[in-house]
């Protein structure tokens, strides 16, 4: 019954199935009543049931749909951060490619070089784009991507010895990795 029926109303409906069953020949019996009684009560519980279902299920619809949502919005920059990660590289050899010159010729553009890949580490950094440099750091296979092995007995095999180009995450999430040259134990040794 819902809110708006009116209880009577019911009970008209009740008296209806029970005089058309008394007017097809059908006896009245207490069994015959109680046996419809049941019959309607596990209907009701088969309908609560399937009311519970459809609402667990409308709130999982949900929820997975706000997930999408979020995902959508905190990993939507991925593609152009990628797009973007050469520009830095770029800038970050140009510097490494003056370093040990005391030109001072190249000094004013050292500086804006120096200047403009700071300006734009940090936009990607405020953006949730953080730089992965493991120099020294154990090899990590989620973040670094080995290039080659070496033997060196100073540090812990696996170890980053060196890294030929840093990796970068978004929010948590790898977006290239580090490509780092890693230590191994020295053969026999």
């Amino acid at each position: 019954m819902t809110q708006d029926q009116n209880p009577l109303d019911e009970l008209q409906d009740d008296q209806v199935d029970i005089s058309s069953a008394a007017e097809q020949g059908a006896p009245l019996t207490t069994e015959a009543l109680q046996q419809q009684v049941e019959d309607l009560k596990n209907e009701l519980v088969q309908a609560k049931e399937q009311s519970l279902r459809v609402q667990a299920e409308m709130q999982n619809v949900r929820r997975r749909a706000q997930q999408d949502v979020e995902k959508a919005h905190k990993f939507a920059l991925e593609k152009f951060v990628s797009d973007l990660l050469p520009v830095a590289d770029n800038l970050e050899r140009a510097l490494a490619s003056t370093q040990g010159s005391d030109n001072i010729d190249l000094s004013a553009v050292v500086e804006g070089v120096e200047l403009t890949l700071k300006s734009l580490l940090d936009t990607l950094q405020r953006h949730q784009v953080e730089q992965v440099n493991p120099e020294g750091e154990p090899f990590d296979p989620q973040f670094h991507q080995a290039m080659t092995a070496i033997e060196n007995r100073d540090v812990e095999p696996n170890t980053v010895l060196n890294v030929f180009q840093r990796g970068y995450t978004l929010s948590g999430r790898l977006v290239r990795p580090a490509m780092v040259v890693v230590s191994k134990a020295p053969a026999g040794g």
